[in-house]
């Protein structure tokens, strides 16, 4: 976490809000809440998410191609964290297909879409991406150095009671500051620069928060790269049980922690919906 988000914290001032006493446990955790939140995808109500250049990103081809059948048509907003200079997001037309330009410098924000899908209904998910150059300094097995050129981000409501103390205390501080629970579960798809390639990990910020590297290393470089992942088989791989309702989906480009700059493009993002039988 930057200085500017703990003086953010030890203030109040950038949210608006009065700190109340908290002894040091409880101020560690809301430092850590308030962190967590960037990876949070459930609707906000505190103005965080900005239109701007997301408004386009919704009315463009790319949007009308991640639009799930089925589904009520969802705005793509840029959901900026606290303490965070934004990402910028852009449709773009390029290599003759409709894709999405990320630029991050120094800076963390994820283009989100916020839906909910019941269980019995994920299928498939279907993107792609195409990134030209690694983040040198990221290594995303240290939370100081967290940073990844793609994420395609999936969010999962939960039996809330199976959560630890520790992340529930998490999730209520961060509802308390920016009005929406953390994700039950979060899942992940990275590339690493020297992970291996399918392999898991959790966040180094949080156990509820967890990724699978597609890709590691340079040798794919400025190529685009289509999956086709098993959504259910994902996540029961990495949390050992069945998921709950999605809730949101992303990409994220981020270079905040290594203070850098990253640019890559994501193809559309495309969720797969069985059909339910009525009884």
């Amino acid at each position: 976490m930057d200085n500017h988000l703990l003086r953010c914290i030890g203030s109040g001032t950038h949210l608006g809000i009065r700190r109340p006493p908290l002894a040091a446990k409880g101020a560690s955790l809301l430092a850590l809440a308030l962190a967590l939140t960037g990876c949070g995808l459930a609707p906000t109500q505190h103005g965080h998410d900005h239109d701007y250049p997301a408004d386009a990103v919704t009315q463009s081809p790319w949007a009308q191609a991640s639009q799930p059948e089925g589904i009520a048509p969802q705005p793509w907003r840029n959901h900026h964290f606290p303490g965070k200079q934004i990402t910028h997001f852009q449709y773009q037309r390029l290599d003759g297909r409709d894709a999405v330009e990320a630029q991050a410098d120094a800076s963390a924000s994820l283009l989100r879409q916020v839906l909910r899908v019941e269980p019995e209904r994920l299928g498939a998910l279907k993107f792609s991406w195409k990134v030209p150059a690694l983040i040198t300094e990221a290594d995303m097995t240290q939370r100081d150095a967290d940073d990844s050129p793609v994420r395609v981000m999936l969010a999962f409501d939960g039996d809330r009671s199976k959560l630890s103390t520790r992340n529930a205390m998490m999730s209520e501080l961060a509802r308390a500051l920016t009005g929406e629970d953390l994700p039950y579960a979060t899942l992940v798809y990275v590339w690493s620069n020297k992970l291996p390639q399918n392999s898991t990990l959790n966040s180094p910020r949080s156990d509820r928060i967890r990724k699978i590297v597609l890709e590691s290393g340079p040798a794919h470089l400025g190529q685009w790269l289509s999956y086709e992942r098993d959504i259910r088989a994902d996540y029961e791989r990495c949390y050992g049980e069945a998921p709950g309702p999605l809730i949101g989906v992303a990409i994220m480009t981020d270079t905040d922690n290594t203070r850098s700059h990253s640019q890559a493009w994501y193809g559309p993002v495309q969720l797969q919906l069985r059909s339910v039988t009525k009884p």
